[in-house]
């Protein structure tokens, strides 16, 4: 098996093309490929395939097996490969997901390479069964949830997967590893959820890091800086357009008013080319 490996701001995939659909045990294959000590290694094995309604179809398989509805990080690693390996010449494309449907993306070329790729990540869904929580509301925003006996206030949003996002006073040096399990797999969360940290800088930027479901801490999270904005606003404490900063770089997030649809604009980056033994 031939493979590609890319990263979003250090979100790692391993990107295979050529299926007409995924493999067999493709969980156990992702479970295999993506240990960083026995196999290639990764936070997720990304297939790109046909698609019906556009122009590929995007599948993520999770380090843990499990498949991830959308990935922002991927999308821009989906895109910029396409292009740079002639699948297409087009700049402007649609890549389906399973959880958000067919999204427009558009490329920014450099000497024949794509440099950056904004994505119309679609509007976010804020009704509290549909993100979903347990929470009959139709916007779940500061509520309070416990662990351990310590209380935090989230705000749920859906970018076509789950996230649930809490303010702290230092995102950047957050014990992720203690509570973002725990708050993944909270009973309020009947599909479990990613986790975001957040710390508001000014009314347009903002500090992030995030506690992935099925993967656990990563460097970025495209889905969960685009939920961070739309709960930022929520809550009143950014603009509709802000610089998210993770740990592997930033995303610049624009909630647009006329059409309600979160765009998302970032980088993504080819590793190296492999063949699997």
């Amino acid at each position: 098996m031939e493979f590609t490996k890319m990263n979003g701001l250090g979100n790692d995939f391993i990107i295979v093309t050529g299926e007409k659909q995924l493999p067999e045990q493709v969980s156990e294959l992702a479970i295999k490929l993506c240990n960083r000590f026995f196999g290639i290694g990764a936070d997720g094995l990304v297939y790109i395939l046909p698609s019906e309604k556009a122009d590929f179809m995007m599948r993520i398989i999770n380090s843990d097996g499990s498949e991830a509805e959308q990935c922002g990080n991927a999308i821009r690693c989906v895109a910029k490969y396409v292009y740079d390996h002639g699948l297409t010449n087009k700049t402007e494309i649609s890549i389906e997901t399973i959880g958000a449907g067919a999204q427009q993306v558009w490329l920014n070329v450099d000497q024949g390479k794509v440099k950056t790729v904004k994505v119309d990540m679609g509007e976010p869904i804020l009704k509290g069964k549909e993100v979903p929580t347990t929470i009959d509301q139709d916007i779940v925003v500061n509520y309070p949830i416990e662990v351990d006996g310590r209380q935090f206030h989230f705000t749920a949003v859906s970018m076509g997967n789950p996230h649930c996002v809490i303010y702290v006073d230092d995102a950047v040096n957050f014990d992720l590893d203690t509570w973002g399990p725990k708050l993944e797999q909270h009973p309020l969360f009947p599909n479990k959820i990613n986790v975001e940290f957040v710390t508001v800088k000014d009314s347009s930027h903002t500090d992030m890091r995030v506690w992935e479901r099925g993967a656990g801490p990563t460097l970025a999270c495209g889905t969960g800086a685009c939920a961070t904005v739309v709960s930022s606003v929520l809550n009143e404490k950014t603009d509709r357009t802000a610089t998210v900063s993770l740990k592997g770089g930033d995303l610049l997030i624009e909630w647009n008013e006329a059409d309600n649809h979160v765009y998302m604009t970032g980088p993504a980056e080819e590793v190296y080319q492999g063949k699997l033994l």
